[in-house]
């Protein structure tokens, strides 16, 4: 029961602090050894590249995201815009149909995201496609920067930055998606300089339109699972941290929670489907980062946490003079507890984020066990799922 205990408890700190430990030096120790650039020079040449937005209902959104999209700095004659609005019943096609410089492909059904982008692909002759939503916003220069990485042959992806918009009295939802989501660009960031990510978000990344290979049309986190497809292949996700998509944060915890749970369903499926990801014969290092980056999070430390919890418990009673056990229970107990504040805090809109990220990290466990049940039972569709911003 001890060796137990402190293997789980090694594990639950190894996912979500101790990789990233481990990660920053394994990159320090390879700068050293190692001193060459992972971007060739290209001597200005720019590839056609093809910018594809899926949306489902986004009238409220989607004349600002237009116009971001013509103010992105590429050339015009190398740059095809393309929208797929599969199901949208609002005025979304309408909207974009006023906009002749850009390609429209519109059908009535809906049948999920996937489905969308693979019905869009025959049309896409560029070199290059880069993957956005139609609720963020990229910077001027985003596609300059993601293309440049595509020099090395080694590339076949490129990741961009995801950014949370936060106002400066930020509540749970914004200050811990906020502070997550800074966190998971240092892992990615780590990740490629020792080798490769491990996902890319949907709201900015990139493929090598030759590389492009269908995936299941059930598939829920299709972005992830694009971009790990070509990594099984042997090719580098590459990451461009200057290369951003801005996004505000969820309305809310519940709608957070609602867009966690999605995700990991969707984590679950793309574990259960990425079988030469996990297989360490086929490229020992990226199943060490995708194992610890992903797998270790998504289906393993949610379950261990509460195992942990009440395995320090028993051994509190077995071994009550023990100090080590006493003081890792009262740790958990006043963890739980700013959590639990944390929630109530947010209930009577009082701000206060050194509560919110405890609750946080409480919320995206609870989120990955809730998703996992939700997956097993057949009961997460691929379909979109808008989950209300702020």
């Amino acid at each position: 029961m001890e060796i137990l205990f402190w293997i789980f408890l090694f594990i639950i700190f190894y996912a979500f602090l101790g990789y990233g430990i481990f990660l920053y030096a394994l990159v320090k120790l390879k700068a050293f050894f190692v001193n060459k650039p992972r971007i060739i020079n290209n001597n200005g040449y720019l590839p056609t590249v093809t910018l594809m937005i899926a949306a489902f209902n986004e009238q409220d959104f989607i004349e600002e995201k237009i116009k971001n999209c013509l103010e992105l700095e590429y050339e015009d004659n190398k740059l095809q815009i393309m929208f797929v609005t599969d199901g949208s019943s609002d005025k979304t096609p309408e909207i974009i149909a006023n906009h002749p410089e850009i390609t429209l492909l519109h059908k009535n059904e809906r049948a999920g995201k996937m489905a969308a982008i693979k019905r869009a692909i025959p049309y896409v002759k560029s070199e290059i496609i880069v993957f956005t939503d139609a609720n963020t916003y990229l910077n001027k220069t985003a596609i300059k920067e993601l293309v440049k990485h595509y020099n090395n042959p080694k590339v076949g992806a490129v990741a961009g930055e995801k950014r949370i918009n936060m106002a400066e009295q930020a509540d749970a939802s914004s200050a811990g998606e906020g502070f997550y989501w800074k966190y998971e660009s240092k892992l990615k960031k780590w990740d490629y300089e020792l080798y490769s990510n491990v996902a890319a978000a949907g709201e900015l990344f990139s493929i090598r339109t030759s590389l492009y290979e269908d995936v299941e049309s059930d598939t829920i986190i299709d972005d992830h699972m694009i971009a790990m497809r070509i990594a099984e292949k042997g090719y580098i996700i590459a990451y461009e941290p200057n290369a951003y998509a801005v996004e505000n944060a969820s309305e809310n915890s519940a709608e957070e929670l609602k867009r966690k749970i999605r995700i990991s369903a969707g984590g679950i499926q793309s574990i259960l489907r990425l079988k030469k990801a996990a297989n360490p014969f086929n490229n020992p290092v990226l199943t060490f980062q995708y194992i610890s980056h992903k797998v270790l999070r998504w289906a393993v430390t949610p379950t261990l946490m509460i195992v942990a919890f009440f395995m320090n418990i028993y051994l509190t009673k077995q071994y009550p003079d023990s100090s080590i056990y006493n003081i890792l229970m009262y740790l958990q107990i006043a963890f739980y507890l700013l959590a639990a504040l944390g929630w109530l805090l947010e209930q009577r809109k009082v701000k206060l984020k050194i509560f919110f990220i405890p609750y946080y990290f409480v919320l995206m466990n609870y989120a990955a066990l809730a998703g996992t049940v939700r997956y097993f039972k057949g009961k997460q569709s691929a379909a979109w799922e808008k989950s209300r911003r702020k």
